[in-house]
């Protein structure tokens, strides 16, 4: 009797470990998926989006190893795809733009075509901000101010350039500083500048800190200058920022907006293109959580504002 039950237990045992390693097996057949997702500032919009979507990618796609990296937004992540250092970035549609067209800060270069489109996420409004004691009340009245226009090369000193010239407006018409919006909204606080601009998802945190303590204007973009921004480049929307939006201002403002779009290298295959498009669609909830600027997200304008071709299995996703 001892003999046959040692046997039973020995072919137990077998059984578990045969068990065991087959499982094993399974998961070895399982290719895996590495994926490096570029964002932005640890403090900025990106970051917590390019989070949250690895989150998602990883817990929706098998094989999937996804992970967001801390860069220097936009600019840097285009660099980053066109060297193969990652597979996904998020950056803003005219940036991209101007790497496809060897424009602006890519003037020097050839123009990039191992860019694809997976989606449009949600507009980067562009808002020029002033102290109402400033009696600015329109970006005509910027003419002889001192004004902050972003850092030099980047993409929000770009959209100000064009913008103002929209209005008859050179920097040889205004004390122009080049400063990043950190920088202009402690200059806007201090009396050190009279108007600051950004490009970013509203509400902006740095917006909300200058309206907690002083009483702000947002300046509006007339339509006819808004559409004659889209005549001369594809990617800006016409956009209103809600009235109520900051502490103490409680006016709609019709302005523009570029789109902040997720982008891949052309090594993302589409078979991988439509399974991302398709977790991160199917888990809006999760990442409209992540950041009030996801709240626009919106499946059915996933395809507009992209300014390069797209990844042909997140554009099979759209059209299904």
């Amino acid at each position: 009797m001892l003999k046959y039950w040692k046997k039973a237990l020995t072919a137990a045992v077998m059984a578990v470990m045969m068990s065991v390693l087959l499982l094993g097996c399974g998961d070895d057949n399982v290719a895996k998926k590495f994926i490096h997702i570029a964002t932005g500032g640890t403090a900025g919009t990106y970051y917590p989006i390019g989070g949250a979507i690895a989150e998602i990618l990883n817990k929706d796609i098998p094989g999937m190893n996804a992970s967001a990296q801390s860069t220097g937004a936009s600019v840097s992540n285009i660099n980053l795809i066109k060297a193969d250092d990652v597979e996904l970035a998020i950056v803003q549609n005219d940036i991209a733009y101007y790497a496809v067209n060897a424009t602006e800060m890519f003037s020097n270069n050839n123009k990039l075509t191992n860019l694809k489109a997976i989606a449009a996420l949600y507009p980067e409004t562009c808002q020029w901000v002033t102290l109402d004691t400033s009696g600015i009340k329109s970006i005509s009245d910027l003419k002889g101010k001192r004004v902050a226009v972003g850092a030099i090369g980047s993409g929000a000193e770009a959209n100000a350039r064009q913008i103002l010239t929209a209005y008859g407006i050179t920097y040889n018409d205004i004390d122009v500083q080049y400063l990043s919006f950190a920088e202009g909204a402690n200059a806007l606080k201090d009396g050190n500048v009279d108007a600051a601009f950004l490009t970013a998802g509203y509400p902006t945190a740095a917006v909300q800190d200058i309206a907690s303590q002083n009483k702000i204007r947002i300046l509006p973009i007339d339509d006819d200058k808004a559409a004659a921004l889209a005549g001369m480049y594809p990617f800006y929307t016409k956009t209103k920022i809600p009235a109520g939006t900051y502490t103490g201002f409680d006016e709609e403002v019709s302005t523009v907006s570029v789109m902040a779009i997720l982008i891949a290298n052309d090594t993302v295959d589409a078979d991988l293109g439509y399974q991302i498009a398709k977790s991160i669609f199917s888990n809006l909830d999760r990442l409209k959580s992540t950041h009030a600027a996801m709240a626009n997200v919106d499946k059915s304008k996933a395809m507009e504002g992209l300014p390069l071709d797209m990844n042909k299995g997140a554009e099979k996703f759209f059209k299904e």
